[in-house]
This record gives structure tokens, C-alpha cells and sequence, in this order.
């Protein structure tokens, strides 16, 4: 029973898995369905978390949208979310950036990784 699940799981990974890391900065290519038609949306946020593994993995980004904290859990070898793209590097301490919840304006930014 164990190797048909895990058969099953390995069929539905992406060949190319987005390479991110918490604290970046990426945009999130999600399909949308309206009605009979599909489009995609752009969710541009920072990474607060990534969790899981294998084909259950998911990413939390968060943004703010007219002053207010919006976040968005997408998993990440689902069909719905076209790409990922990494806008810009985060240098972070921590796994999960819990705390970024109670921040606004400038003290919920990240420091940039420079390399």
C-alpha cells in the first residue's frame, strides 16, 4: 500500500521545481477559472513559509494589498500555479517568518542578500 501512494506522488512532481528560499521575494503565477475561461493571476508577496514534502509541499506568500496583509498558501507541484519567480533574495535567520504578521510598512521588509 505504501509504494502505490508513494508511485502515485512521484508521478504528479514537476520536473522543474522552482528553486526559492524563506524571505524571498517571488511572484506566483496561479491560474484562475472563470466561469468556462482560464486566466492567470500574478501574486507578487515574500515567502513567510515553506512546509511538507514531495508532492504535499507548500509555500505561504504574504503582500500587502491597500494596507492590508493578504496571504496566500499555494502547493507547489500543483498545476494551478504556472511558475514561480524569484524577484529578489531575502537574508533571513529563521525557517518560518512568523513575525512579518505584525509588521508594517518598512519594518516588514526583509534585507536583501547580496552576493
Amino acid at each position: 500500500m505504501n509504494e502505490i501512494i508513494k508511485n502515485l506522488e512521484a508521478e504528479q512532481l514537476k520536473e522543474k521545481a522552482p528553486e526559492f528560499r524563506v524571505g524571498d521575494t517571488v511572484k506566483v503565477y496561479g491560474k484562475i477559472k472563470e466561469g468556462n475561461r482560464e486566466r492567470i493571476q500574478v501574486f507578487e508577496g515574500t515567502v513567510l513559509k515553506r512546509q511538507g514534502g514531495g508532492a504535499r509541499e507548500t509555500f505561504t506568500v504574504r503582500k500587502s494589498s491597500n494596507g492590508i496583509g493578504v496571504e496566500k498558501t499555494w502547493p507547489l507541484h500543483s498545476p494551478n500555479v504556472e511558475r514561480v519567480e524569484v524577484v529578489r533574495r531575502g537574508k533571513v535567520r529563521r525557517a518560518k517568518l512568523n513575525y512579518l504578521r505584525q509588521r508594517v510598512g518598512k519594518r516588514a521588509k526583509v534585507k536583501e542578500l547580496v552576493k
